[in-house]
C-alpha cells in the first residue's frame, strides 16, 4: 500500500485519483445499502435497459464529489442529461454509477461503480469499485494498475487455447459465444466495466464484444487495462477515443496484449476504410 501511495504523490493526476477513490467508495456504499435492503424502485430506459433508485442516488453523489470538486472538468454520466458542454473541455470525468444494473437487481455481486478521467480523448485514470466484494481497481497512464492498493498487471497468457475470456451474460444467454467455446475457456461475468477491471488485474486474459457500448461502460476499464500493460481497441482495430459527440463505441477488444492479434483474427476485425 505504501508503494502505491508514494507513487500517487508524484503522479500528475494524484489529486484526481484520490478524489475518484473517495467518490467510488461513497457511491459504492449507496449501492451496497440498496443491494442489502432491496428497497429501490425499478424503471426502464428502453428494451433490456433497467434503471433503479440506486443508479440515480449514486450518480448524484459522484457528481457532487467529482464535478463539484473539479468544476473546470467536463462531465459525462449514464444517468445525467448530457448538455454537450463537455465537448469543449480538455479533461472530462466519464462515469457509470452502477454498471451491471441487471446483476444488481438479480442479486448477483458483479456490478461496479466505474469512474474515468480522460484528457484530449485518452483515458488517463480509471477507478472501478465492486462494493459487495470490496474490490477497488485503480490506475492510470504512467502510474500503473493497482487492486486494493497492491500492484497488478495483465496476465502473460500467449495462446488462445490456454486463455480465459470473459463474456457478457446477455450475449452468452443468446448463444452468441457458442462459436468461440472450443477455442478457449469462456466465462460469463456481469458488467462490462467489471470484466475489463478483471482483465487489467490479470484475473482473466481478455474480453470482447461485437455489441456497441457507451463510453461510460468502458472508459474506466480501458484506463485500467492500458495502465496494466494491456491493449484496448474498437472492433476495427483502432484505439478508442473518448469524449466524442456520439458516446457509442462499436464494440471492443480488450486483452493482455499478447492475445490481441489472435482475438482480432478470431472475430474477424476489419479495419475502417481509409
Amino acid at each position: 500500500m505504501k508503494e502505491a501511495e508514494t507513487a500517487a504523490r508524484h503522479w500528475q493526476f494524484a489529486r484526481e485519483l484520490e478524489a475518484a477513490h473517495q467518490a467510488a467508495l461513497a457511491a459504492g456504499a449507496i449501492l451496497e445499502r440498496y443491494y442489502r435492503e432491496r428497497g429501490y424502485d425499478i424503471d426502464s430506459k428502453g428494451k433490456d435497459n433497467p434503471v433503479t433508485t440506486a443508479d440515480f442516488e449514486a450518480d448524484a453523489r459522484l457528481k457532487q464529489l467529482l464535478h463539484g470538486g473539479f468544476p473546470e472538468y467536463g462531465w459525462l454520466s449514464e444517468e445525467t442529461a448530457d448538455d454537450g458542454s463537455r465537448l469543449d473541455r480538455e479533461r472530462v470525468w466519464i462515469v457509470d454509477p452502477l454498471d451491471g444494473t441487471k446483476e444488481f437487481i438479480k442479486g448477483i455481486p458483479e456490478f461496479v461503480v466505474a469512474i474515468a478521467l480522460t484528457e484530449a480523448g485518452s483515458p488517463v485514470l480509471g477507478v472501478t469499485y465492486n462494493p459487495i466484494k470490496r474490490e477497488l481497481f485503480s490506475g492510470g497512464a504512467g502510474f500503473g494498475c493497482f487492486v486494493d492498493h497492491a500492484p497488478a498487471a495483465v496476465s502473460s497468457t500467449a495462446t488462445l487455447d490456454h486463455a480465459t475470456i470473459l463474456a457478457s451474460r446477455s450475449e452468452t444467454s443468446r448463444g452468441e459465444w457458442k462459436a468461440y467455446e472450443g477455442s478457449m475457456t469462456v466465462r460469463a461475468i456481469g458488467s462490462v466495466a467489471y470484466k475489463l477491471a478483471l482483465v487489467a488485474a490479470g484475473r482473466a486474459d481478455a474480453t470482447f464484444t461485437l455489441t456497441p457500448k457507451s463510453e461510460w461502460d468502458i472508459a474506466s476499464g480501458a484506463a485500467l487495462i492500458l495502465a496494466a500493460g494491456g491493449a484496448v481497441t474498437d472492433i476495427h482495430g483502432d484505439p478508442i477515443v473518448f469524449n466524442k459527440k456520439s458516446v457509442k463505441v462499436p464494440g471492443l477488444v480488450a486483452s493482455n496484449g499478447h492475445l490481441h492479434a489472435a482475438l482480432e483474427a478470431l472475430i474477424g476485425v476489419k479495419p475502417r476504410p481509409r
